[in-house]
């Protein structure tokens, strides 16, 4: 199978270096240009890899077509496209509905969605899909875990809390600061901080009939500092603030299918 990819970034990078990290039934990779630095640095990693100048080629010549040009492109370079009626597409992009593009198209082309996170390079990610799609699931599937969204409000969640990763990074990166004002190096901070929580998210893959909540309590000793911190980030506006996000974001997904 000939995959081919327009739009070159981070997702396209992590997707192509898993695969060729697997036994997958993938044959020629074509990438567009840009990021060139990405897609050279691809090209160099495997010859089954092959960065192509033209996005019109890679849609004619793919078997597997990826979508994964940022929102705000998309329509400019992919409306410009002319694809096979019934060709395969997968698209990345979180807040175009398959409808549009669909339209921008102006061929009945077999389209189905994915939400493939970064760790997916080192086999240890997640790919949400919508609908299921038995190509992508043998796609994605060796690159994690695959979870197929049985409706469109479902895909659409699984998007909303994607988008913690930030906030994942922006708590440690709080912590770490913290670490720091008592005289903490910020290198000997982040050291420490990583395993601690790379542990907590071990200790949740590895008992997935234990709830969060349940996992919390068992983390938190009564009257303990565990259970000190929690309460008081509650307390002030914590889950508040990260449901009132979820929410916003959560919006703003769903508004982008009209």
């Amino acid at each position: 199978m000939r995959l081919g990819f327009i739009g070159t970034g981070a997702i396209t990078e992590a997707i192509v270096t898993g695969l060729l990290r697997t036994e997958a039934e993938v044959g020629e990779i074509l990438l567009s240009e840009r990021n060139r630095t990405v897609s050279a640095r691809l090209e160099a990693a495997s010859a089954r890899v092959r960065v192509c100048a033209d996005n019109q080629q890679i849609a004619e010549t793919s078997d597997l077509l990826f979508l994964a040009v940022r929102p705000q492109d998309a329509h400019a370079v992919l409306e410009p496209l002319r694809l096979r009626e019934g060709q395969h597409v997968c698209s990345l992009i979180a807040t175009i509905p398959s409808e549009t593009l669909q339209g921008w198209f102006r061929t009945p082309v077999r389209i189905f969605r994915a939400i493939p996170l970064p760790a997916v390079a080192e086999l240890r990610g997640v790919t949400a899909l919508f609908p299921n799609d038995p190509v992508g699931e043998a796609l994605f599937g060796p690159l994690g875990t695959v979870v197929a969204a049985r409706s469109l409000d479902e895909f659409d969640a699984y998007a909303t809390a994607s988008a913690l990763m930030g906030t994942y990074f922006g708590i440690l990166e709080t912590a770490t600061d913290w670490m720091c004002e008592t005289g903490i190096e910020r290198d000997t901070a982040q050291a420490y901080l990583t395993p601690v929580f790379l542990g907590l998210a071990r200790t949740a893959a590895e008992a997935p009939e234990r709830s969060f909540s349940t996992l919390r309590d068992e983390h938190s000793t009564p009257g303990g500092l565990n259970e000190q911190v929690f309460s008081t980030f509650a307390a002030n506006g914590g889950t508040e603030a990260l449901t009132k996000a979820l929410n916003a974001a959560g919006a703003r997904v769903r508004n982008a299918r009209t």
